[in-house]
This record gives C-alpha cells, sequence and structure tokens, in this order.
C-alpha cells in the first residue's frame, strides 16, 4: 500500500506475546493493554499495509542470554527465561488470535536477540528479504518492549534505509527511565514517532 510518498510501508508487529505481558516471565506494565489495542489496530487498519509481520522471542538455549542461576538476571544482559518456545508464553497474545498475518518470524533460538532483524521466518528467510521480496521501503513498528526490541528493531530498520516509525501509543517500556533512553537512541538513528490514531497511508 502507498504511504503517501511512493512508499510501500510494513507493519511490524514486535514480541506481542503473553512473556512480555502481566503474568509473564518478563511483564511490561501495560503489556496486556498494548496487546489489544494493538490487535485492534490491525484489524482496523490491516488492509492498508503492504505487508503485516509478527516477530517473536522463540528461545530453544540462548546461551548466556538466560541467567545462571536463573534466579539471579541482572536485566542488562542476563534475564530469568522467558519466551520458551513451544509454550504458551511464547505464542502470540491471545489478542491477536484469529487475526492472519503475512509473515511469522522468530528470532533468538539460540543466543540473545532483540532485533526482529536477527530473526527469520520458517523457511529460514531473514526479515530483512521478507520486506525486500514485498518491495517495502517503510516500516510502521509497534509491541513490546519499547525499551528493547522495538528499539533494536526500529534502529536496525533505519540502518537498512528504511523510513522507520514507531507508533507510540502502541508500544510501552519495561521502565519510563529505560524508555526516554531508548526514545532518544531512536530519534539518534532516525527513528520518528507517531500515534496510531495519526498513521496516513
Amino acid at each position: 500500500m502507498d504511504t503517501g510518498t511512493g512508499q510501500p510501508r510494513a507493519l511490524i508487529v514486535v514480541d506481542v506475546q503473553p512473556t512480555f505481558c502481566e503474568g509473564g516471565a518478563l511483564p511490561v506494565e501495560g503489556g496486556n493493554d498494548v496487546a489489544q489495542d494493538v490487535a485492534d489496530f490491525v484489524r482496523y487498519r490491516q488492509d492498508e499495509y503492504a505487508l503485516v509481520v509478527t516477530t517473536q522471542d522463540w528461545h530453544i538455549d540462548p546461551g548466556p542470554h538466560f541467567a545462571t542461576p536463573p534466579e539471579e538476571p541482572d536485566f542488562v544482559d542476563t534475564w530469568p527465561p522467558h519466551g520458551i518456545a513451544g509454550t504458551v508464553e511464547a505464542a502470540l497474545h491471545p489478542a491477536l488470535d484469529g487475526i492472519e498475518f503475512d509473515a511469522s518470524v522468530k528470532k533468538g533460538e539460540f543466543q540473545a536477540a532483540y532485533s526482529g532483524f536477527e530473526g527469520a521466518d520458517a523457511a529460514g528467510k531473514p526479515l530483512e528479504e521478507i520486506l525486500a521480496a514485498a518491495g517495502v521501503s517503510a516500516v510502521d513498528i509497534v509491541g513490546l518492549a519499547e525499551s528493547h526490541c522495538v528499539k533494536d528493531t526500529a534502529i536496525d530498520a533505519t540502518q537498512l534505509g528504511l523510513d522507520t516509525r514507531v507508533l507510540r501509543d502502541l508500544t510501552a517500556p519495561v521502565s519510563e527511565e529505560l524508555g526516554v533512553a531508548a526514545r532518544e537512541a531512536m530519534r539518534e538513528a532516525g527513528v520518528t514517532f507517531l500515534d496510531s490514531a495519526d498513521v496516513d497511508l
């Protein structure tokens, strides 16, 4: 779908999984609300995007990404076990049930992976190739958590030359302090921000 500037735009739904919502292993405050709001936005606007892609943490054995012992993470480089492949927590959030996505990317099977661009679909095709195959040159990014995987996905997108926007009302950080730092890093990388109500495709 044309963005109004001749650029086909994709929507990337980052890690909207129970593991990052209230009740999960690494909960983000407001995560369940973000999941519902993302689902509502996708249902309403999906057909306007050239492509809608999900990413998921999908950890099998990510090595030192998981704390050892698991109850002693530093929450910087090491984390409690989360997003474990094949579990309910690693599945897409139930709010997204019934939505047919164009592609699904999983990341972090055997190593830490924050950016969706570190993942691939079931056929092994990386996110960058999926977007390129659809002729996408611009992306909108939503999901969890703003301070980590949303940030890294957005920065990687800009570094690949994609016009990148984060829909600020459809994400949430781990903490407000980390959110402020993440937004500054994204701005410095060239990411822009807008509310979902202001999206013009």
